[in-house]
């Protein structure tokens, strides 16, 4: 439901807490998120017609439901992916899914990450510049290694749910993920050894 993030938004307006503008304003929307409990898709993408989209903009987030092609030989997958894209290919995307990092190590990149939105608005002109190439060349930003993945467009279930810049606080700690085959608590595990260099 829409609702979902226009209630915590009209929440923290009122508290003097503008989205994204401060570390104090992105903890409160965070923690806002986290305390919601687990959620289900719908109730995250709603019916708002305004927000879906067929095709991924570089520098924005989306949520969407995935079925993997190889998901039978795959170790673990999540189903409803929480990324930011950093190259779109026909066919394919490859993007940041943030379900794979334990919560602590979500903010921290994301704090790293906030030095390269292309304006301060924080509304739909509001984009994430960022590329593979500059991911991993900065250690600040080591924490990606384990969120980037690749995904098919054949493969995507539904469309694409458009997170606004103003929201990415609130999307990054909803308790949405679906991973298969694993734990979530074993997922986060891996990802702590592959940021360390151990996997």
């Amino acid at each position: 439901m829409a609702s979902l993030f226009d209630d915590i938004l009209l929440k923290g307006i009122r508290s003097g807490q503008v989205p994204a503008r401060t570390s104090a304003a992105r903890e409160w929307y965070r923690q806002k998120a986290k305390e919601i409990g687990k959620l289900q898709e719908r109730e995250v993408m709603g019916n708002d017609k305004d927000r879906f989209s067929s095709r991924f903009y570089l520098g924005n987030m989306y949520f969407f439901t995935y079925d993997p092609k190889h998901k039978k030989t795959l170790p673990y997958y999540d189903g409803f992916p929480l990324i930011f894209p950093i190259d779109v290919k026909p066919g394919k995307i490859m993007g940041l899914n943030f379900h794979y990092l334990p919560l602590p190590l979500r903010a921290k990149l994301m704090d790293a990450l906030y030095e390269n939105v292309t304006n301060e608005k924080y509304d739909t002109s509001t984009k994430m510049k960022i590329s593979y190439n500059v991911l991993n060349s900065v250690s600040k930003y080591k924490e990606f290694r384990p969120t980037l993945k690749t995904y098919l467009t054949d493969h995507i279930r539904t469309r694409l749910f458009y997170v606004n810049p103003s929201e990415w606080d609130i999307a990054l700690f909803l308790n949405v993920a679906r991973f298969e085959k694993k734990t979530q608590a074993q997922v986060w595990a891996d990802s702590k050894k592959i940021i360390k260099g151990t996997k």
